[in-house]
């Protein structure tokens, strides 16, 4: 019996992949949904300003109106690119582990955005996704600082909190960027309504083109 699971459990996956491999993914975005307590849902202007900022200064066609999607879901497949926030607490189960690990290699990204607080929880939980991969910080020539918009220091700070210098790191498999974890720039917060956190149009053009440069770089790797 559980080698019959086991069977159907290793078709269903072969089904999902060969569905990936012939079809696009759509154009959209989505906010990844997760467990654990913590806001997933903070900064609820941010994508839909950085999708308009794409769509007007990069040439993108990204439905206006991004999706929630939860990380146990299939249809997370549908997205090339998940952006994923919030302060605090993150738990990721064995089938959201496995969910997420399935999309990453093949084909998706990740962006998880640190809003401040999230960092020792999403280090822990990414080790369930891959026991064997390690965060490495990109350095600052790295086609994802220039595949729009040109950052030659790299990550450009938002918002301060504890005087730490803004850091992206990322992780790879067979040579590809998966998943892109910014840490103390606070993104999302620079993409939000002018009004929510009273930025200055510098402060908040400089968030866009970076996030600008994830998508593009998302979309053309």
């Amino acid at each position: 019996m559980m080698f019959s699971s086991l069977i159907y459990k290793n078709l269903t996956l072969a089904l999902i992949f060969s569905l990936i491999l012939t079809t696009s993914f759509s154009q959209e975005l989505a906010v990844l949904k997760y467990q654990g307590g913590g806001d997933w849902y903070s900064n609820p202007t941010a994508l839909p300003n950085l999708i308009t900022f794409c769509n007007t200064n990069i040439n993108t066609k990204i439905e206006s109106t991004p999706q929630t999607v939860e990380v146990s879901s299939l249809d997370i497949f549908q997205f090339p690119l998940l952006h994923m926030t919030g302060h605090g607490n993150v738990f990721f189960s064995e089938e959201d582990a496995e969910n997420l690990r399935n999309y990453l290699i093949s084909g998706g990204f990740l962006h998880i955005d640190d809003n401040y607080g999230m960092e020792p929880f999403i280090t822990k939980e990414l080790k369930k996704v891959f026991p064997n991969k390690e965060l490495v910080e990109l350095p600052s020539d790295h086609k994802i600082f220039n595949s729009a918009f040109n950052f030659p220091t790299g990550l450009p700070k938002i918002h301060e909190h504890d005087g730490k210098r803004p850091q992206a790191f990322g992780l790879y498999h067979e040579d590809r960027l998966i998943v892109l974890f910014t840490y103390e720039s606070d993104l999302g917060d620079g993409w939000e309504d002018e009004s929510v956190h009273n930025d200055p149009p510098e402060v908040r053009e400089k968030a866009l083109q970076m996030g600008a440069n994830i998508v593009k770089y998302v979309f053309e790797n």
